[in-house]
């Protein structure tokens, strides 16, 4: 039957790096693939280009800002947008830009769509006010089943409406078959690798609840044992996003440890599939929840060995003993905040004899392609769309 053809707007802050960013983008892609006509307003950002090459389009307006009058402006804005543009839906995926884009779609009609992308701090009634916009949607997407059991304890008015779809990564793009050699060289060239390192892999945007500073303790105990391989290297691949204040702080730490040779911080990474090719073991150490966790679902696709902090939805994306047994392991769970244990886990998969590591990469990515493949993703957050739009 020939596809009725449909206009979807996304509003989130700015297209700049994040996963929020990454699958407004896979969304507005497969809408074109689909078909349909997808646009996007924020405030701009490095994802722009790619996002506009694949035929989606991008408006451009201050979706960052949180004043009430700038809340308001914007969702005149948005409301002019709907109906110039003929939007038949509207899906929001940040807070701020959710309450003008929620006034928007009711005051022109039309459905409305949230995603809970975050693990928002709601330490008071206003917070939880603030933060209750997520739940207001026709349809309310919970990135993980972690996330939709917060939103049904936090807001149990959106119970009924809340559709579990876990955030979806471009596997075939991290198959190392298809990082070439010289994207290989140029990224170990950027880093001042030689080669011969084994390399310890951390990408995660530079804040404190991402947990460098727990790492960076980590790699000094490991960097004394007599019993972890030498010749690591860390790289800590992300974007400080003008907390230069954390970054003196790491960068403080990491000489306090002796560590200035070994550690490097390495500002934001552009080539994803690369940087883990490159990669021994690949550290997700966050200290407060992840309400997904897109890093440890793309090492596994990429065979890297992965540790994570077990937190929030890390059990669903890493599965670890106890949950499961030792030979259907897929990476290992750590407590948080525990620099001890995370270096522990670091030196035994450091270790790994080669047939423990390819038994384990084929299990990892068995368990991410059954699970957490963009393909997959962008086919349930289309069928939510249908679903809603159904006979108007």
């Amino acid at each position: 039957m020939p596809v009725t053809r449909r206009t979807v707007l996304q509003v989130i802050p700015e297209l700049d790096t994040g996963g929020a960013e990454r699958t407004a983008v896979d969304v507005a892609l497969a809408l074109v693939a689909a078909g349909h006509r997808a646009i996007v307003a924020s405030q701009g950002g490095r994802l722009v280009g790619e996002l506009v090459a694949g035929g989606a389009e991008h408006v451009t307006l201050p979706l960052k800002r949180k004043a009430p009058l700038a809340l308001w402006r914007n969702a005149q804005a948005l409301r002019h947008l709907v109906r110039a543009e003929g939007v038949d839906l509207v899906h929001a995926r940040s807070r701020a830009p959710a309450w003008s884009a929620l006034r928007a779609a009711r005051t022109q009609g039309v459905p409305f769509v949230t995603t809970y992308h975050g693990i928002y701090n709601q330490s008071n009634a206003a917070k939880a006010l603030y933060n209750s916009v997520m739940a207001r949607g026709d349809s309310v997407i919970a990135n993980s089943r972690y996330t939709a059991r917060l939103i049904a304890e936090r807001h149990p008015f959106a119970q009924g409406r809340i559709a579990v779809i876990h955030r979806g990564s471009d596997l075939a793009a991290l198959d190392p078959a298809s990082v070439s050699a010289e994207r290989r060289r140029d990224l170990a060239s950027a880093w001042g690798l030689a080669g011969s390192e084994r390399v310890i892999l951390n990408l995660a945007r530079l804040t404190h609840w991402k947990g460098q500073l727990v790492l960076v303790d980590a790699l000094a105990r490991l960097s004394l044992s007599s019993e972890a391989p030498a010749g690591w290297v860390a790289i800590l691949a992300g974007d400080a996003q003008g907390r230069e204040a954390y970054v003196a702080e790491l960068e403080q730490r990491i000489a306090a440890a002796g560590l200035a040779d070994r550690v490097r911080l390495v500002g934001h990474c552009a080539d994803i599939g690369a940087a883990l090719a490159l990669a021994d073991v690949a550290v997700v150490a966050s200290i407060e929840p992840e309400a997904f966790g897109r890093a440890a679902v793309e090492a596994q696709a990429a065979g890297v060995p992965v540790v994570a902090t077990n937190l929030g939805a890390v059990p669903e994306t890493v599965l670890a003993p106890p949950d499961v047994a030792e030979d259907e392991r897929t990476g290992w769970r750590v407590p948080a905040s525990d620099a001890g244990a995370l270096a522990a886990a670091i030196a035994e998969m450091l270790a790994l004899a080669p047939d423990r590591r390819e038994a384990l990469a084929g299990r990892a990515h068995a368990h991410v392609s059954a699970h957490f493949s963009v393909e997959a993703m962008c086919a349930a957050t289309l069928a939510v769309y249908d679903r809603l739009l159904a006979g108007r």
